[in-house]
């Protein structure tokens, strides 16, 4: 698909989301309202000062852009970046980022830089290109989904970071932590392709972003840009192997694991194999938690989001 050239004179209605990552809320809209008044970009600035308001700002957000023709930003993580998203997935408007989170896998797959000012300049130039979406029930997702042990370690970091405070350490050890406690199987059958398989994996984890999985070490990932995303399943193994693999995923080596299985595809169905239709499962998305009706549908949406990103640089490409 084609990129979409924007109006230079287009409005830019910002959701700057003050929860997301460590830099001083004001700070960050004096330096977006600075680089924006400069250019003489005519802008509107929305604030979500807590998380149960930025699902309805962002929804107030879209409108106020579609009717004037506008792009939507976020200012915010993964997780506040995937609540925007969602919004403005169908709408007709551009969709613009300026990273605030903590890992921005969604932005820096897609080279926007992660300083405010030069991310904010990036969104008066830019042409919007096409960026595929993630489905799950319905739900969007730009990084990655996933049931069972996934969003378990990320429910318990977000334990850990509320006592101990937000830093790597803190996040690291609390991964450690949940890896050492007893997991629970789940038992899934997976239908894919007109075929159904019964599979017996502490996690299911569903990647929608290739610098993630470049960086675990899985060859799909180019694939993510073709259309596909990426089903990654983990054999039930001791604990110490679980440990062994945290090491290998940290090395980008966890693609090569005897324990992992991981194949492309544009649609899967997975449901629990107890209570069909009846269980209610908790699924990890772009870092948040949500609960889901099974049986959960994993699906590249039919429509891409336009994102605001800069071109490729021509200097960066290996001679020939």
């Amino acid at each position: 698909m084609i990129p979409l050239q924007i109006d230079s004179a287009a409005p830019l209605f910002i959701v700057l989301n003050v929860g997301s990552g460590s830099n001083d809320t004001v700070a960050t809209r004096e330096i977006i309202e600075e680089v924006l008044t400069q250019a003489s970009r005519e802008h509107l600035v929305r604030v979500v000062d807590a998380p149960a308001k930025l699902h309805e700002i962002a929804r107030q957000t879209v409108e106020q852009a579609r009717s004037r023709g506008g792009v939507v930003v976020v200012a915010g993580g993964d997780g506040t970046i995937n609540a925007v998203a969602q919004a403005t997935l169908g709408s007709g408007c551009p969709f613009g980022v300026l990273p605030q989170g903590t890992f921005n896998y969604f932005s820096r797959a897609h080279g926007i830089p992660s300083d405010t000012a030069d991310a904010t300049r990036v969104l008066l130039t830019a042409r919007a290109h096409p960026v595929q979406v993630g489905l799950v029930n319905d739900r969007v997702f730009l990084v990655n989904a996933s049931l069972g042990l996934y969003p378990q370690l990320l429910e318990d970091r977000e334990a850990y970071k509320r006592q101990f405070g937000r830093n790597q350490l803190v996040a690291f050890w609390s991964g450690l932590v949940t890896l050492l406690r007893e997991h629970r199987q789940l038992r899934l059958l997976i239908e894919h392709r007109g075929e159904t398989r019964d599979l017996r994996t502490p996690t299911l984890f569903v990647g929608n972003n290739r610098l993630q999985m470049e960086q675990l070490g899985f060859p799909e990932a180019p694939l993510l840009e073709q259309g596909l995303l990426v089903a990654i399943t983990l054999r039930p193994v001791a604990t110490l192997t679980m440990l062994g693999l945290l090491a290998r995923g940290a090395f980008g080596q966890l693609g090569d694991a005897d324990s992992i299985s991981s194949f492309a595809f544009k649609h899967i169905t997975a449901t629990p194999a107890m209570r069909y239709g009846t269980r209610r499962v908790k699924v990890a998305i772009d870092g948040e938690i949500i609960w889901l009706q099974a049986p959960i549908e994993f699906r590249v949406a039919s429509e891409p989001l336009y994102l605001l990103k800069p071109e490729p640089d021509p200097s960066a490409r290996d001679p020939a």
